[in-house]
């Protein structure tokens, strides 16, 4: 696991809003599509083929959500929700592993952390 200290992860910052915006676009796409997605899946198990209009976009969104998740993870920070662009970068606070927190449309700085065991609702400001 790689540890961020403040200035790290500030520094990614630029980087990772750019996977960020990738990926939650793509996720709010994969979303407005999950119905079609349903259909297709519930006629390809009843006939033995289904057919999705929208099947291409579908797996370009799915791609560029995995491709973006695949890029915060090669740079060691965790993204923790896909429609909120929220991550994390894990640091070290009074020698224990914290999570420096940062959600899409927050800042051009980090501002928050929390215990591993806390999550987002255990927030606490730098």
């Amino acid at each position: 696991m790689k540890l961020f200290n403040v200035e790290e992860a500030n520094a990614l910052l630029p980087t990772v809003r750019r996977i960020c915006a990738r990926i939650t676009r793509g996720h709010a796409r994969l979303v407005a599509l999950q119905e079609a997605a349903r259909c297709a899946a519930e006629g390809a198990a009843q006939t033995g083929g289904g057919f999705m209009p929208e099947g291409a976009e579908y797996v370009t969104a799915l791609m560029r959500v995995a491709e973006g998740a695949a890029q915060l993870e090669s740079l060691g920070v965790q993204l923790k929700d896909y429609a909120r662009g929220l991550v994390d970068f894990p640091s070290l606070r009074d020698g224990r592993v914290v999570l420096l927190c940062w959600e899409f449309g927050e800042g051009d700085r980090l501002e928050w952390w929390h215990d591993v065991e806390a999550g987002f609702a255990g927030r606490q400001r730098l």
